[in-house]
């Protein structure tokens, strides 16, 4: 059986199906090289995450489905042999690990649907690296299983069938084989990045990225990139779930300047590590992030949720992000550090927004909540949640800027150490039960790798506000209804 958790989200806001262009986000506007167009189509008005912890290896015999190239239809294929020359792809490379262990009976459907309700914590995550970060757990959870499947192994071909026994070799050869209620097995190993992809699932039929090991597909730039993003999703109805994205080696063609890039509507970037993105690049109003869920393409309600981020940007540039959002949509359970101007960043079109349970430090701003430079409205920015956060060491903690409304609401976050200030909202907004002292981290630096972890000690410890608040944590375990829920990312154990 798959592993899965499903929430719904707060908002119930229509989507309109995104076109295909290229698009640059920037810190206070946006351009692109081509206009947007949008369908009317109309869209489910929920947006759901969904998580994969647990799978058997899949039988050496088994069927999967592939799209005709004239119709589009499914049809069986037969597993094949590896082509001549080619290393013969072993069933474990496509065991989900990492995520968590718990049931591994293959692909059964259960009673939860898109839209559901989270009815209980997934399992913890347990990663490559960094270790620190992460701890285990025995929790899971299941949701609906998809009718196809595509494979894709650095052992692979792509010439192949795209099945377990004969998967595809890259990313964008995958693409071209998926269509709604797919899912997409990416075992571990290094692929060249530069992935365009915009097959939409549906509200139903979700499409699935999925690094059968947490962090395990490790996305880099490619030998000669030819565009400026890791990944550039216009999809609706995607996940992208577990990938490493390593920007940190450039090569020939254009330098990096985002990570994933969501133009699409309710998506899903979950649990996903991101780093060293726009790092040795011009500081230009072109601007940048690891994360960019974008209204440019009419996208909406999208969702970022348990990323790791950090070292995004070069030093003393505004306009690079950590997590950028310019619709509506969730940020939770994020870890973002050392990124050049806003860990988080809300601006364009952005409204509401549900940020809870991050925890964000050393980069220049904390939180921005603003709207600007807008595309399709006039704004503000109103109606976003700010609850549950821990804002520390960074230049600036929260700030609200631009046009913003008087309905957002700052709860339950620890704000401190933000020497330019800690709070600047707009409007006569105040915030409430702020804790105002250091969050006792158990291993906090500047650089290298921190842990940035609740000791025993810690003043966010119950604290936090359930409201708005995932069951789950950054290392998907429960949130303790015993002790209150804590503040930021992590769960204190």
């Amino acid at each position: 059986m798959i592993k899965f958790v499903t929430f719904a989200s707060e908002f119930r806001v229509h989507a309109l199906l995104c076109s295909s262009a290229a698009v640059l986000l920037t810190a206070c506007g946006g351009s692109a090289v081509d206009a947007p167009i949008a369908s009317a189509a109309g869209q489910q008005t929920q947006t759901a995450a969904t998580m994969v912890i647990a799978q058997a290896a899949p039988s050496e015999t088994s069927l999967s489905y592939q799209p005709s190239a004239t119709t589009g239809t499914g049809a069986a294929v037969q597993a094949e042999p590896a082509p001549a020359g080619q290393a013969t792809v072993g069933a474990n490379e496509f065991a989900i690990t990492g995520y968590g262990a718990g049931d591994t009976t293959p692909d059964a459907a259960t009673n939860l649907s898109y839209g559901g309700e989270n009815v209980k914590a997934p399992t913890a995550a347990a990663a490559p690296a960094p270790a620190s970060l992460l701890a285990p757990s025995a929790e899971s959870i299941t949701t609906p299983a998809t009718t196809y499947k595509v494979y894709v192994s650095p052992n692979g071909s792509d010439t192949a069938a795209g099945t377990a026994t004969a998967p595809f070799r890259t990313l964008a050869r995958a693409a071209k084989a998926t269509r709604a209620s797919t899912t997409v097995y990416v075992a571990p190993g290094t692929y060249a990045g530069g992935l365009k992809t915009t097959v939409s699932g549906t509200a139903t039929g979700r499409i699935y990225w999925v690094s059968t090991t947490k962090w395990g597909a490790k996305i880099v730039p490619p030998a000669s990139s030819s565009g400026d993003f890791a990944w550039d999703n216009r999809g609706n109805y995607v996940d992208i779930i577990g990938f490493h994205v390593d920007g940190s080696v450039s090569q020939a063609g254009t330098k990096w300047t985002h990570g994933i890039y969501n133009g699409g509507s309710y998506d899903m970037i979950r649990s996903n590590w991101i780093h060293h993105i726009a790092k040795n690049v011009a500081c230009t109003s072109a601007g940048g992030s690891a994360i960019g869920v974008d209204s440019y393409y009419h996208g909406v309600k999208s969702d970022v949720i348990g990323n790791l981020v950090h070292d995004i940007g070069p030093a003393g540039c505004r306009f690079v992000q950590g997590i950028y959002i310019s619709t509506s949509g969730s940020v939770k359970n994020n870890v973002v550090y050392r990124v050049a101007e806003g860990a988080i960043h809300l601006w364009h079109d952005a409204n509401n927004v549900v940020i809870t349970n991050n925890t964000v430090t050393t980069s220049h701003t904390g939180i921005i909540v603003g709207g600007g430079d807008f595309y399709f409205t006039a704004g503000p920015n109103d109606y976003t949640a700010v609850y549950s956060n821990i804002v520390y060491d960074n230049a600036m903690g929260i700030s609200e800027q631009g046009r913003t409304g008087t309905h957002n609401t700052y709860r339950n976050n620890l704000v401190y150490q933000n020497p330019t200030y800690n709070f600047k909202l707009n409007n006569g907004l105040t915030h409430t039960a702020t804790v105002s002292s250091a969050p006792l981290f158990v291993g906090y630096t500047k650089t290298g790798t921190p842990n940035l972890s609740l000791t025993s000690s810690s003043p966010a410890i119950g604290r936090g506000s359930p409201t708005n608040a995932l069951s789950y944590d950054f290392n998907e375990r429960p949130r303790n209804t015993t002790t209150g829920f804590d503040i930021g990312a992590y769960q204190h154990y």
